[in-house]
């Protein structure tokens, strides 16, 4: 069984997130792909996110488009509050699913900081990386982050999805008020709308009823 890993903070999970998942699945003949929205992401400690039952309740609305996704629950919050480390998500999945070949799906940028995550080494051990190449980031040169010859042999990356979706500047259209129904799907977007999420102090957010 081959299973991957798609962590991030999903607020909102949007169709960029889809275009990857959909990608990775088809490029590596991918079973299952977790998304698990994280309770509490370290290299972003302190910065307000959606509540994590709302982002996971859009992450299994997303989920219900394509069988291969599940969402799952293993980096929720932490009962002392303490951040989610992938190294640790991933040996957990480890010891869960003692027989699966594991991935983990990533973006150009975030694989980038690789130096700065917990264990990276060990990272590289636990999973083969699936890191998607975005604008401005790509892998041409992975020689700052000094990987061995077997590490690097764990890196795969896919340039072909190129629905370039900033999370940060959807929340930013959503507050203004833009309209940002193309970047979500149906089921996403009457969820924020029902909840009154992104919204700004006028209560106005950037979504248009269905006809």
């Amino acid at each position: 069984m081959r299973v991957a890993l798609f962590g991030g903070t999903f607020d909102p999970p949007h169709r960029g997130h889809l275009s990857a998942a959909t990608a990775a699945a088809q490029a590596f003949q991918l079973d299952t792909i977790l998304f698990a929205p994280v309770g509490v992401q370290p290299l972003k400690e302190g910065s307000t996110a959606t509540p994590y039952a709302d982002r996971l309740a859009m992450v299994e609305l997303v989920c219900a488009i394509d069988p291969r996704f599940q969402a799952s629950v293993i980096d929720a919050p932490r009962p002392d509050h303490s951040p989610n480390y992938t190294v640790d998500t991933l040996a957990t999945l480890q010891r869960q699913m003692p027989g699966a070949t594991l991935f983990s799906i990533v973006g150009a940028d975030s694989f980038l900081s690789l130096p700065q995550w917990r264990l990276p080494h060990r990272l590289l051990e636990l999973a083969e990386w699936i890191v998607i190449s975005r604008p401005g980031s790509t892998l041409d040169n992975l020689s700052a982050l000094q990987l061995t010859p077997q590490e690097a042999a764990r890196v795969h990356r896919i340039d072909t999805v190129h629905e370039d979706v900033s999370a940060t500047e959807l929340r930013r259209r959503l507050s203004a008020g833009e309209d940002c129904t193309g970047l979500l799907t149906p089921a996403v977007a009457a969820y924020i709308r029902r909840h009154g999420l992104y919204r700004d102090s006028s209560g106005e957010d950037g979504l248009r009823e269905g006809p």
